[in-house]
């Protein structure tokens, strides 16, 4: 045990932490969708409405993963999970509300009058695709592969997101 790790927690498993980078992108591209359709009505929702729809979309969205890890589990294992199990799996779900604090914050400025929910809602999506790089970043800085795969990766990820964006924004114009 770690000096800085408290007693009786243990570090999550590979598969723990794959499980936990798959839903933050999740999450992440889950807001991104609605900050996209939000803003494409930017002028008849006030920041209020468009802070109420994203934190319900969002809680929603991992209040259904974590049934569905849940149920899972059940069939893979055929027991409720253990209490760490349980314990990652709430700490997934919590943690990915993180999401949610830059958009909120910049929705909240746009209440106070400091700026329009059209520009709280765009930076909310520069915020959001930042993220989704870092996130790529991290996910890879670390593995044994020459500069130009790991380039190569991140630039896949790029483009895969902008085609996710893409069609989304397709999907909200039809």
């Amino acid at each position: 045990m770690n000096a800085t790790q408290p007693a009786g927690r243990t570090e999550p498993t590979a598969t723990q932490r794959a499980a936990s980078l798959k839903e933050r992108v999740y999450i992440s591209f889950t807001c991104l969708a609605v900050i996209l359709a939000l803003r494409s009505h930017a002028d008849e929702t006030s920041p209020a409405a468009a802070a109420a729809t994203l934190s319900i979309v969002v809680i929603g969205s991992l209040l259904g993963i974590f049934v569905a890890d849940l149920l899972s589990h059940l069939t893979v294992h055929e027991e409720l999970p253990s209490r760490p199990q349980l314990r990652h799996m709430v700490a997934v779900s919590t943690e990915s509300l993180g999401v949610l604090v830059t958009p909120l914050l910049l929705l909240t400025a746009a209440g106070l009058g400091l700026w329009s929910t059209a520009v709280a809602l765009q930076w909310a999506i520069v915020v959001l695709v930042v993220t989704l790089f870092v996130i790529g970043y991290l996910a890879i800085r670390r593995l044994d592969l020459p500069f130009r795969h790991k380039a190569l990766i991140v630039f896949a990820e790029v483009v895969l997101s902008l085609l996710v964006i893409a069609l989304e924004l397709l999907a909200h114009s039809l």
